[in-house]
């Protein structure tokens, strides 16, 4: 076996996640489709960093997304169940949003990306910059 391939599977990463390698049934659909998303993981993070926040609070820290678009991925991501959302029966009303086991489980693979990126993001733009011209 190659050292690679082993220490996956010592760390439990080479296991296999249900309906064979790049089957529509694979498990590990399920994270690629969280991570998709555009917004998701950046509000995965940020609330794995700050802990429990206001939507007003994640707008202001985020940058560069719109109330709606917090909303959709705030609902989208209570759905997936990495973020329960806590509202309180104030006045005026007072909801915080906040990591479930599973998003605070998520952590450390958007990290992972985080680090790829860091590593190789110059790389992808460059390789998008060269071939842009030739998709007019």
């Amino acid at each position: 076996m190659v050292n690679g391939a082993l220490e996956e599977e010592e760390q439990g990463l080479g296991e296999d996640l249900g309906g064979g390698e790049y089957a529509a049934d694979c498990q590990a659909r399920v994270a690629f489709e969280v991570l998709s998303n555009r917004w998701d993981s950046v509000i995965v993070y940020i609330l794995g960093e700050s802990g429990p926040m206001r939507p007003r609070a994640l707008i202001t820290r985020i940058g560069g997304i719109s109330p709606k678009v917090l909303n959709e991925a705030l609902r989208r991501l209570e759905y997936n169940g990495l973020v329960v959302r806590q509202a309180y029966a104030e006045a005026p009303p007072r909801v915080d949003y906040s990591l479930t086991e599973a998003g605070i489980a998520l952590l450390g693979p958007i990290r992972a990306m985080g680090a790829w990126a860091g590593r190789y993001a110059e790389a992808v733009l460059a390789a998008q910059s060269r071939l842009e011209p030739d998709r007019t």
